[in-house]
């Protein structure tokens, strides 16, 4: 799902400063804090990629490395015998 945002332009005597807003939906499922450090990188005209210099660790690796230290190593072979490669008939 987008977030339509609108690009802001202040312009002064001697600068101007663009605005680029988070939703606060976005800065909240990011989990941005005040005063965050980010860094822009222009991938090309049409995407502008936002790098987070210390993001928080992910929930999703998180739930990731606990199911995958519950579930088994096994290779899929039931009978235990090693498999030889060759397909049959």
């Amino acid at each position: 799902m987008g977030f339509p945002t609108k690009v802001q332009l202040i312009k002064r005597e001697k600068s101007e400063q663009w605005y680029i807003n988070f939703p606060s939906a976005v800065a909240q499922a990011m989990e941005f804090s005040r005063g965050e450090v980010v860094e822009w990188i222009i991938e090309d005209k049409s995407q502008l990629v936002l790098n987070r210099k210390a993001p928080p660790p992910s929930a999703i690796k998180k739930k990731r490395s606990r199911a995958s230290s519950n579930t088994s190593t096994s290779s899929g072979n039931r009978q235990g015998k090693a498999s030889s490669g060759k397909r049959s008939t």
